[in-house]
């Protein structure tokens, strides 16, 4: 993964992107996937409209070098196109979806990312709210996948879910006891250095995660 980091930043683009691992069981985890990793791409808006990648048929954009790398060692890849639609927070100090609206009237199927850098006098505190809240989303009603991914373990983490509709992720974001009650925490806590809540509308999905596309079981 490391050597990605090159081409990304000669690539202009690229306007943002970041390459994490991932935690097991779906969500923030102490213990690391070591198989499994992540690659988020943000593109220039000049580059979107010159390719088209917001439309549902639209060819996936994975740069060349980086789908040959894959490839070439017969690793399984799941790839999403994602549009921002509303959000708040930073990564690294950029807005880097651009200025989002917090609310907009679109209630289909939704991909939320939520990351933070935890303070380190917290990490106690927020690692024993873990896995009641991972549990509960789990089995939540309209849930369909999460992954947990991060840049640094314990600390810069985040997670990046799908729910059949927004309603049902406000669901399990407002309605459920424990979830709602870490969300108070982190306020009144102050249990985060930075942080960042972003709501994408799937425009498309292709590959596979552990041999099937999940968007697709559930269609």
């Amino acid at each position: 993964m490391a050597i990605f980091r090159l081409p990304f930043w000669l690539n202009k683009d690229i306007r943002f992107w970041k390459l994490m691992g991932c935690g097991k069981n779906g969500t923030f985890d102490k213990t690391p996937d070591w198989r499994q990793w992540a690659v988020l791409l943000v593109w220039s808006e000049e580059f979107e409209v010159k390719s088209q990648i917001t439309t549902p048929d639209s060819k996936l954009q994975t740069p060349n070098f980086l789908h040959s790398w894959w490839k070439f060692f017969g690793c399984e890849i799941w790839t999403l196109v994602l549009e921002p639609i509303e959000g708040h927070g930073t990564w690294d100090g950029k807005e880097c979806f651009g200025s989002l609206p917090k609310q907009t009237h679109y209630e289909g199927q939704i991909g939320i990312l939520t990351r933070a850098t935890i303070r380190l006098n917290k990490l106690g505190s927020f690692w024993k709210q873990v896995d009641v809240v991972a549990s509960q989303m789990a089995g939540s009603e309209g849930f369909v996948t999460s992954l947990g991914i991060g840049e640094i373990p314990w600390i810069k983490q985040a997670t990046f879910s799908i729910w059949e509709s927004k309603e049902h992720m406000k669901q399990f974001a407002y309605q459920m006891k424990a979830h709602a009650e870490v969300i108070r925490k982190t306020r009144k806590e102050d249990w985060y250095s930075e942080d960042m809540f972003v709501r994408f509308k799937i425009i498309s999905s292709t590959g596979t995660l552990r041999g099937n596309d999940p968007l697709k079981r559930k269609w």
